[in-house]
């Protein structure tokens, strides 16, 4: 029994992303954002369990990138799709460029031995956030404006498959001086969410982007 436990935490996270889908579908952004949150931590409780379980398996890999796809590729771009509504035609049908280019950004993350303790592109939870966030600001700032939605969806999926190192949330070490970064997101992301609530979603992997571009430069700078 103790081997299925991970599986079943990648079964949970597939149903909440099939549920983040379906509340996308029918514009209800607050529960599809609360939804893809749910399957964020069921992602992140699975990989967990199998390290403190230790047990591995083939299957559990190949789920748990067939569960993200649907949480993180095809959630957020039903999200795109319903804001392209406006476009008419088949334009709006674009935003599932987004679930592609997940795909390929989750089988890229199986086969780089490089993205152990980091990311080499947008993870697919950040782009799902985005997305999720933006069904919220959208009124505010991109209403009519289709055709910068259409920029975003094609920024995203650049991001999501860009060779740009992008730092992990996890923490090995609460210091400060190895987890500078970090701590400057959480504190960013603390502010935005007070001053903006949910609005503030995409915002903050906005920060999360530029800080991580930040790292890159001071990095290279000292080498």
């Amino acid at each position: 029994m103790r081997k299925h436990i991970p599986n079943i935490l990648t079964l949970c996270n597939l149903c909440s992303g099939c549920l983040a889908v379906l509340s996308a579908f029918y514009d209800d952004f607050s529960y599809a954002l609360i939804f893809v949150l749910v399957s964020a931590v069921f992602d992140f409780m699975d990989g967990f369990a199998a390290r403190l379980l230790k047990v591995y398996s083939p299957l559990g890999k190949e789920l748990d990138s067939l569960a993200d796809v649907i949480s993180f590729g095809f959630a957020p771009a039903m999200v795109a799709v319903n804001l392209l509504e406006g476009l008419g035609g088949y334009w709006r049908f674009l935003g599932l460029l987004i679930a592609a280019f997940s795909a390929l950004r989750l089988a890229k993350f199986n086969i780089d031995d490089r993205q152990t303790s980091s990311f080499i592109g947008l993870p697919t939870p950040a782009n799902a956030i985005f997305w999720l966030g933006l069904g919220f600001a959208y009124y505010r700032f991109f209403y009519y404006n289709y055709w910068y939605t259409l920029i975003l969806v094609a920024t995203t999926c650049y991001l999501l498959v860009a060779e740009l190192p992008m730092f992990s949330l996890k923490f090995k070490t609460y210091s400060l001086g190895e987890n500078i970064w970090r701590y400057l997101l959480i504190a960013i992301s603390v502010i935005l969410l007070v001053l903006f609530r949910l609005e503030a979603m995409s915002w903050i992997i906005v920060a999360y982007i530029v800080l991580s571009l930040l790292k890159l430069l001071v990095e290279r700078k000292r080498q």
